[in-house]
């Protein structure tokens, strides 16, 4: 028992010895010179004394925080019979923690010299049995069943992470991630909010966000530029019935410009032209046929260039007659003077529906998009 106490005592193992480095200044000078402008000597410190290096531009922090630590472990309530999925475990300092509270751990890290570490610390603590680790990009690994998510995970791939956790195959009963502080913001955002983005609609849509708490940089080893925040996220039991793949695409059209209103964004001609299009593919019973050459013109015979000029033509009025028809759907739920960035999802699922009624597409049917690889674009306007 006393040993597993030491191995938990919240130390960074130097890599290629199992020597155990305190968070010291000396460790935190350390990487101040490995963050010099002085590559030279930058390469002649790597590797001594048994230090590992870490890389920022990989967002590898490491959380020495004991306090912390056990504040996000006791935070995610985790069961004795619980998988814990952990993405991004560095050294182990949170995944031996995880270890104390659950039945077992799965761990996905890119980085083999991390790998290489936590396997030798958690083997000195005895739970080796306990712990699987996945080498693996995040983004393309498939992740085994588990119960929850508790992770410190990399600021690079967040958005697109927690896409594939809330939009993946499989089930979870919630994920506790530190973030940066301003990522989790978007998260949280609520419609009116300056930072109320597309990716809190489309997370919104299937699971509900929770804050548990604020982390400073200063709790990091290197420490980053930007503070973090700790949530935890929670699928819902239910969620709407809506095409996902219509509603990724109609989400992204809206939030191209998230203050512009709905009747300007959809009176773009390039717009126009992209809807109508699909509109087209989707079939919608043959009405986009009429859209697409509405005039009665002699339709045979003619050179060349009179039927590209009547192709021309055709093609003009069948725009016109479309975007009339988006604006009537608009103007239907008085939907044409408002911003996405004001409506909450149960009016976008309102107009997405009456979109759809109206023959009126977002998505190439034909195609249909792996929701674990779909990645979010923020709007940081």
């Amino acid at each position: 028992m006393l040993r597993r106490a030491k191995c938990l005592n919240g130390v960074i193992p130097g890599h290629g010895s199992l020597g155990q480095l305190q968070s010291t200044s000396r460790y935190r000078s350390y990487w101040k010179i490995n963050g010099a402008e002085d590559d030279g000597r930058r390469k002649r410190e790597e590797g001594q004394d048994g230090y590992l290096q870490l890389h920022k531009s990989k967002g590898q922090h490491l959380l020495t925080n004991q306090r912390i630590l056990d504040s996000i472990v006791r935070k995610s309530a985790i069961k004795p019979t619980d998988t814990v999925l952990e993405i991004g475990p560095g050294t182990g300092n949170l995944t031996l923690k995880l270890l104390e509270a659950a039945k077992s751990v799965v761990a996905v890290e890119i980085d083999k010299r991390m790998v290489e570490v936590l396997q030798k610390r958690v083997a000195e603590c005895g739970v080796q049995d306990r712990l699987t680790v996945i080498c693996k990009d995040a983004l393309k690994a498939e992740f085994p069943p588990f119960d929850i998510v508790v992770a410190n995970i990399p600021y690079g791939i967040s958005s697109p992470l927690v896409a594939k956790l809330v939009y993946g195959a499989r089930s979870f009963r919630s994920a506790t991630l530190l973030l940066q502080k301003e990522f989790a913001r978007r998260l949280m955002a609520k419609p009116g909010d300056s930072e109320f983005n597309r990716l809190a609609v489309n997370v919104k849509l299937v699971a509900n966000v929770e804050f548990v708490m604020d982390v400073s940089k200063r709790e990091f080893v290197p420490c980053p530029k930007v503070d973090s925040s700790v949530v935890i996220i929670r699928p819902k039991a239910e969620v709407p019935n809506v095409n996902l793949d219509e509603w990724w695409a109609f989400t992204k059209a809206c939030f191209g410009n998230k203050n512009k209103t709905l009747g300007a964004t959809f009176k773009q001609k390039k717009k126009v032209m992209e809807l109508l299009r699909l509109s087209k593919l989707a079939g919608s019973n043959g009405e986009t046929d009429n859209y697409i050459c509405s005039n009665d013109d002699n339709g045979v015979g003619g050179e060349r260039d009179e039927e590209e000029l009547s192709s021309s033509s055709c093609s003009e009025m069948g725009a016109s007659s479309f975007k009339e028809k988006l604006m009537g759907v608009l103007k239907s739920a008085d939907f044409e003077d408002k911003r996405p960035s004001k409506l909450s999802n149960e009016e976008l699922l309102h107009l997405l529906a009456l979109f759809n009624q109206a023959g009126i597409y977002f998505h190439d049917q034909s195609k249909s998009r792996n929701a674990e690889n779909e990645s979010f674009s923020v709007a940081y306007s």
